[in-house]
């Protein structure tokens, strides 16, 4: 039996960057708004705090299991909590790059032109890193984009280990610039998230209600189809149907595809939004891979990411192609993603024996090398009977081997200069595999043309009156800097477009 609850003014889905951040912007409308997250509140414990034992595998995984396209199944690494993936994050919140709106020729293939611009996106930028305290410096590098506002906080400080290569890089004619960080700025709970800038702040209006606990399995429509009128959810195994004005889902981008491809009816019998067959299509994630320098220096294994380097962003003389961004990535005892890579440390104790996992980590300092992936129909999320599939299949991967050989070749460079490095020796290094689900986006592409596109250029479906997607699944190209701050950006944009409407 399903229960029907109260109806509301709109229902938001998800807590992380996207729903996180419009529950704050909306908040304080007076309207009634009921925010659902399958998760609870995260313990203290277990956020990407600098004592975390990244070591213990899956302590981020989600307690489900999605399947490749092999038919293999995994069990991937997605947050179900208060503030979703922004709770295990590194908060390193970078706006896109002026060419990253249009379409841009890559080795691989072309990165599609998106409806709106870096200017319509810019105000709200600024927005978004005020509402999380980025602390960054601005004019440090050529392809900055313009700004109207400085950072709100200055950039964090370097320890003395990272500060050396920072000046280094420098030194080798790049241009090294602090990593913008969003941060809480208390010392015992630094990294800022949708929880602390999003979720508490709209939880502070009487008009806001938050269930925890509820996974959301199916939207029901009216009988036209053409609105979503009840939010189906799962709470302590009682099945509720929740009714509102206005449905926003922020759920990731596979886990909202998920949702609308579950959702079929009559009138939409391939799922909610999906006359264009593109729900689920054109999934992307970056590539991601770490390259390690071995250090005699022990270090605390702990500290801030605190360094990019974005000068072969749109290639160099030898390749004049897109390679990507690399920053630092901090301690490699603060690095969640590390969980994931026990044999990269299997390689590293090669070249020091004798030493456990902890001491490899603080003699360690760790580079992440970060290639936009292009989109393709093909790599997909998509159903067989009850199974999740996310098929995926890496491209332009050679912009991104080309990304890491240039920047090991500046590791090796640098080395040369520095004490407390070995020289003459390789740098480990370890690709971010599948289950890992950072920087998902593009499997609800937002557009003009309804043909070619899911949502409108305000993230609106084009099939239904009321209903928006927040997340990444917006983006119709992938970027190589992290998508967290144009995901807030964006949750922004669509909330003032929002509140006109609600009014």
């Amino acid at each position: 039996m399903i229960i029907d609850d109260q109806s509301y003014d709109l229902i938001i889905v998800g807590t992380g960057a996207g729903g996180g951040t419009l529950a704050a912007k909306l908040a304080p409308t007076g309207k009634k708004i009921l925010i659902l997250e399958r998760g609870d509140f995260m313990p203290l414990e277990e956020q990407n705090r600098s004592n975390v034992d990244i070591f213990k595998r899956e302590r981020y995984h989600a307690p489900e299991q999605w399947y490749d396209s092999a038919g293999e199944p995994f069990s991937p690494q997605t947050n179900y909590a208060i503030g979703g993936n922004t709770k295990i994050y590194g908060a390193a919140l970078l706006r896109f790059r002026e060419r990253d709106f249009e379409a841009v020729n890559h080795q691989a293939g072309i990165s599609p032109e998106w409806c709106l611009k870096y200017s319509d996106f810019e105000p709200y930028y600024t927005e978004a890193e005020v509402l999380y305290n980025v602390h960054g410096q601005a004019n440090c590098e050529p392809t900055e984009p313009p700004r109207s506002a400085a950072y709100p906080f200055p950039p964090v400080a370097q320890v003395p280990q990272i500060a050396e290569i920072y000046g280094a890089i420098a030194q080798q004619g790049l241009h090294p610039s602090p990593l913008p960080l969003g941060l809480t700025r208390q010392e015992d709970d630094p990294t800022n998230d949708s929880e602390v800038s999003g979720i508490v702040p709209a939880l502070t209006h009487a008009n806001v209600t938050l269930k925890t606990g509820a996974k959301v399995v199916c939207l029901h429509t009216n009988p036209s189809g053409r609105v979503v009128k009840g939010v189906e959810a799962e709470i302590g195994g009682q099945a509720y149907l929740f009714l509102a004005d206005i449905v926003v889902l922020a759920c990731g981008a596979v886990n909202s595809a998920a949702l609308l491809l579950r959702s079929v009816s009559d009138r939409h019998p391939h799922g909610l939004a999906n006359s264009s067959d593109l729900v689920g299509r054109h999934l992307m994630k970056s590539l991601m891979t770490v390259v390690v320098q071995l250090s005699t220096k022990a270090n605390s294994g702990a500290f801030h990411k605190t360094v990019c380097v974005n000068d072969f962003y749109w290639g160099d003389a030898d390749f004049p192609y897109p390679m990507g961004h690399i920053h630092n990535s901090g301690g490699l005892l603060a690095d969640v993603i590390f969980a994931e890579a026990p044999p990269l440390f299997s390689v590293m104790a090669k070249f020091m024996p004798g030493f456990g996992l902890k001491q490899l980590a603080t003699r360690s300092i760790g580079w992440w090398a970060q290639t936009e992936d292009l989109p393709d129909p093909n790599n997909r999320v998509r159903f067989e009977g009850d199974k999740l599939f996310v098929d995926y299949t890496p491209n332009n991967s050679e912009a991104h081997d080309r990304l890491i050989y240039r920047w090991t070749d500046v590791l090796k460079a640098i080395e040369k200069d520095l004490d407390g490095f070995q020289q003459g020796v390789m740098h480990p290094r370890g690709e971010v595999p599948i289950q890992v689900m950072a920087n998902q986006c593009g499997t609800c592409r937002f557009g003009d043309d309804p043909a070619t596109s899911v949502l409108d250029p305000n993230c609106r479906a084009h099939d239904l009156d009321n209903l928006y997607v927040v997340d990444s699944s917006f983006f119709p190209s992938n970027a190589s800097v992290s998508p967290a701050l144009t995901v807030i950006a964006n949750a922004l944009r669509v909330g003032d477009h929002l509140r006109e409407r609600l009014q």
